[in-house]
């Protein structure tokens, strides 16, 4: 067991001769005593009821947000059917039936679990729950009018992001209440910069509490000062705040549902740790960048693991379905935006005297060069200017190497330049790529060639084997913050886990991370 510096806190005075001492040794004492009280198969009455409450409070709050959806899809595919002149009569029996139906089948898919599955596969399992729920409905009411079947399909189909954006709406809420994903314990070498990086994914639906180093270590709050609301006082509240950190410490293992082991801790005599505690379920990470994947299967092969991944994108039927999965986004929205477009080029136009619109060559698939449209938010010397302030500016320069962009850029026209590249409406014309063919709504982005020489061949080769598209991973995360780590990073992610919902989810999410700015440069 560790040694804790009750003296180094700063936050208990000293009290008289060897007040350290006792105070480390009553602590150690006490920790032991709670941690062996708590150890054992069952959990104390109060981490048990305190689990049921995070769990009816997040099922509750699930569940009302995917009400609120299904409602407002109902109310949605209600005003579709009156604006085409076939409104069907709808009693509100059948409503609230059509409501718990939709409410049944997202729980048989396990949307209300415990423990969360990770966003995409979640989003997976809104569409099958929407799916099964219109067959059970058309097979219990085969009777009903085709208007009838028709508005209830709308709205399963609306379901679908409606519910998705009410689920990222009240995950946020539980996750700043603390009451977000399943207690999770991170257990080896690197515990600390794991639990890091799965507290600064929430979404993943696994929030770390605790971290132990090794088998013969104790629990270490994961980011919580135990000392942190004791307050002065003389020496012998040393005491009472040992206490009060070894029933918090031994808390913390009793609370846990999850454990996570970490790469460097598979051998067995390490492993067999965490077999001596009731955890609800045991993960063991594996570090492999080049196996990275949502679609991971395992198989038996006799007493070795064998990890199945698989390459859907490069197939010749997922390529058609990504195909028509573009034209059916490129031509509405065209369509849609086609004024807008029209009123920002007039903008720019006014801003800078000179074309509008700006075609600039990138790399596309197979690293033939395509001709990219975009609304031009610079200067029309705007390599001049770049020159400059790079040779004048050495931390832009260095800037300019890790990301390819600055954050005050001199070439981005005043005004309407910076605002339609913050919102990402310089792109729209890109619409016109997609239908050409020479772009993907969803993909990784076409970079210009200076950008995609800074890659890798390896990675050059893996980005050029797939259409490049008009939003991707990068967009909803990272965007200009990430560097060219980062970029390399999230598009091999997206290569190697392509899936239709991996691109609706992309699609989705592109949505706020439009209307938020983040990351824009």
């Amino acid at each position: 067991m560790p040694d804790v510096d009750v003296a180094n806190t700063g936050l208990l005075p000293a009290g008289g001769p060897g007040w350290q001492e006792r105070a480390q040794d009553r602590l150690q004492d006490r920790l032991q005593e709670r941690l062996q009280e708590h150890l054992g198969p069952a959990r104390s009455g109060r981490s048990e009821a305190s689990a049921w409450a995070r769990r009816l409070t997040v099922t509750g709050a699930l569940i009302g947000g995917d009400v609120a959806a299904v409602l407002a899809a109902c109310g949605a595919s209600l005003l579709v059917m009156a604006a085409a002149g076939t409104l069907p009569d709808l009693a509100p029996a059948p409503l609230i039936g059509w409501c718990a139906l939709q409410i049944g089948t997202l729980a048989l898919c396990g949307l209300y679990e415990p423990i969360e599955a990770e966003p995409i596969e979640r989003l997976r399992r809104r569409g099958l729950a929407a799916a099964f729920a219109f067959g059970a409905a058309v097979l219990v009411g085969g009777g009903a009018s085709p208007w009838l079947w028709t508005a209830a399909g709308i709205a399963a189909l609306l379901s679908i992001p409606l519910g998705h954006y009410a689920e990222g709406f009240v995950r946020a809420r539980l996750v700043r209440r603390g009451v977000w994903g399943a207690a999770t314990i991170v257990y080896g070498e690197g515990a600390a910069e794991l639990a890091r990086s799965l507290a600064a994914r929430p979404e993943l639906g696994l929030r770390p509490i605790g971290i132990v180093r090794a088998p013969d270590q104790a629990v270490e709050p994961f980011r919580v000062d135990p000392f942190r609301t004791v307050p002065p006082g003389p020496a012998e509240e040393a005491g009472r705040a040992a206490e009060r950190m070894s029933e918090h410490m031994a808390e913390l293992l009793a609370a846990a549902e999850v454990a996570i082991c970490t790469p460097g801790e598979r051998a067995p005599d390490r492993f067999a740790w965490l077999t001596r505690h009731p955890f609800r379920q045991v993960i063991v990470a594996h570090h492999a960048p080049e196996v990275e994947t949502v679609r991971l299967q395992t198989r038996c092969l006799g007493s070795v693991v064998g990890l199945v991944v698989r390459r859907a994108i490069f197939l010749p039927h997922n390529l058609r379905l990504k195909r028509a999965l573009d034209l059916a986004v490129a031509l509405p929205a065209l369509l849609l935006f086609g004024p807008l477009i029209g009123v920002l080029a007039l903008a720019v136009k006014f801003a800078d005297p000179g074309p509008a619109f700006y075609v600039q060559p990138r790399v596309g698939r197979d690293g033939r060069t395509i001709r990219v449209y975009k609304l031009r938010s610079m200067f029309r010397d705007a390599e001049a200017r770049l020159a400059d302030h790079l040779a004048a500016d050495e931390a832009a320069r260095h800037e300019w190497e890790r990301f390819c962009k600055l954050r005050d850029d001199p070439r981005v026209l005043p005004g309407i330049g910076g605002f339609i590249r913050r919102t990402s409406l310089d792109e729209l014309p890109q619409l016109l790529n997609v239908l050409r063919g020479d772009m993907s709504v969803v993909g990784p982005r076409p970079f210009p060639a200076y950008h995609t020489e800074r890659f890798g061949p390896t990675f050059q080769a893996l980005r050029a084997s797939v259409p490049p598209g008009l939003t991707g991973l990068w967009q909803i995360s990272a965007r200009s913050d990430g560097d060219l780590a980062v970029q390399e990073q999230q598009d091999s992610f997206y290569i190697r886990n392509w899936s239709i919902w991996i691109d609706l989810y992309i699609l989705l999410e592109t949505v706020p991370a439009v209307l938020t700015a983040k990351g824009a440069r």
